[in-house]
């Protein structure tokens, strides 16, 4: 049974082996494997629920939408981790006007298809990062901002795709890429 959906964008493949880098280097660690595990892919989440999505419906908006997007030059300038019991440590983006737009234009389109915006998607509320390490333990947390430091700051490169996935496991419903024809 699906714990939930998310819409996630995808980066370029430099971009996306540099992420996948620090995730082995979590693994061989043995402080993180989940994002391994679960099948995930480098991504920035631009939605999630635990909701019931008809992807059938969504679709042809992705893909309409992502077809009137270009590629969104990113930059992870620092790292970081949340203030809550799930101890995910992250590569944090200087958020640029296009991303912000992006993200609030894809919300504004599943809110016309009477899909729900929790709270921490809305516009004043949402904070684009990039999972490096999920359930790190409590007492490697400090290793695990140790591993980050280590990363050359900052890590750039383009998103590049959209895409729909259904968790846990991670599987991919759908994805497109930015500016793809319609017909195709």
């Amino acid at each position: 049974m699906s714990e939930g959906y998310a819409i996630e964008l995808y980066f370029d493949p430099a971009l996306e082996n540099q992420v996948l880098k620090t995730w082995n280097v979590f693994a061989r660690r043995q402080i993180s494997t989940k994002l391994i595990n679960t099948e995930s892919r480098p991504h920035i989440t631009l939605f999630s629920t635990s909701s019931f999505i008809d992807s059938t419906k969504l679709e042809p908006i992705i893909k309409s939408f992502s077809s009137k997007q270009e590629p969104i030059f990113l930059s992870f300038s620092s790292i970081g981790t949340f203030s809550n019991d799930k101890n995910v440590l992250f590569l944090s983006l200087t958020p640029s006007i296009s991303l912000l737009q992006l993200q609030s234009q894809l919300c504004e389109a599943l809110k016309k298809e009477n899909v729900e915006i929790g709270e921490e998607f809305r516009v004043d509320s949402w904070i684009p990062f990039c999972p490096v390490a999920l359930d790190v333990p409590k007492s490697r947390m400090a290793e695990g901002f140790l591993v980050l430091r280590d990363l050359k700051l900052p890590v750039n490169g383009y998103a590049m795709d959209i895409g729909l996935v259904e968790f846990s496991p991670v599987r991919e419903v759908f994805s497109f890429g930015f500016g793809n024809n319609l017909e195709s």
